[in-house]
């Protein structure tokens, strides 16, 4: 997949439907810790996708044993994240850094998402999930979100840890998003989060 979308990259900027440098959307983690030196960034939304805390993480946020959660985008509604440009010279030995931490179970669709930024719109890398994946959770009820977010860690941390640090980011970046509240307020009432 890495080499596929390194090629529409390439195809992309030829053809002028990409711009000369590489741009990635974030909408959790890679906002607040993105991990890679960009030469720009801005605020940016996306329409027909929505950060939802619905994807299984087997390593990152938990175990084949016991999965964690981590957001993703899914089909339908907006997201507000942000954009970071790459320089082309650059774009291919970041992206194989970036593959190697988002991708290491391949279970993300990486996607080219037209985003609108104050700037102007930008067409970034997005990863995505489709709700066909087996990693896709599903909904769960309070009782079954709570368990999991008591007991899943990874390499990265808990799911709780996670949730926790998005939350704050966004809120830090004046980015509303009543989803992460209420899971928040569940995380405040089953007594793992101030």
């Amino acid at each position: 997949m890495l080499e596929r979308t390194l090629q529409e990259w390439r195809a992309g900027c030829r053809h002028g439907r990409l711009g000369p440098d590489l741009w990635l959307f974030g909408y959790a983690s890679l906002i607040w810790r993105p991990e890679f030196p960009t030469d720009e960034h801005r605020s940016a939304r996306v329409h027909g996708w929505h950060r939802s805390l619905q994807m299984h993480s087997r390593v990152n946020r938990g175990t084949p044993q016991r999965p964690g959660l981590v957001f993703a985008l899914l089909s339908g509604g907006s997201c507000r994240g942000m954009v970071y440009r790459v320089g082309r010279h650059r774009a291919e030995a970041e992206m194989q850094r970036l593959w190697d931490r988002e991708m290491p179970n391949g279970v993300y669709d990486p996607r080219w998402l037209d985003c609108q930024t104050p700037q102007g719109p930008v067409r970034a890398l997005a990863f995505t999930l489709s709700r066909r994946s087996p990693a896709w959770a599903g909904s769960m009820d309070e009782t079954q979100l709570l368990s999991l977010l008591r007991e899943a860690r990874g390499r990265f941390g808990t799911t709780l840890e996670y949730l926790v640090e998005t939350a704050r980011c966004l809120r830090e970046r004046g980015i509303h998003d009543r989803e992460i509240e209420r899971l928040m307020r569940v995380a405040q009432r089953g007594g793992l989060a101030g």
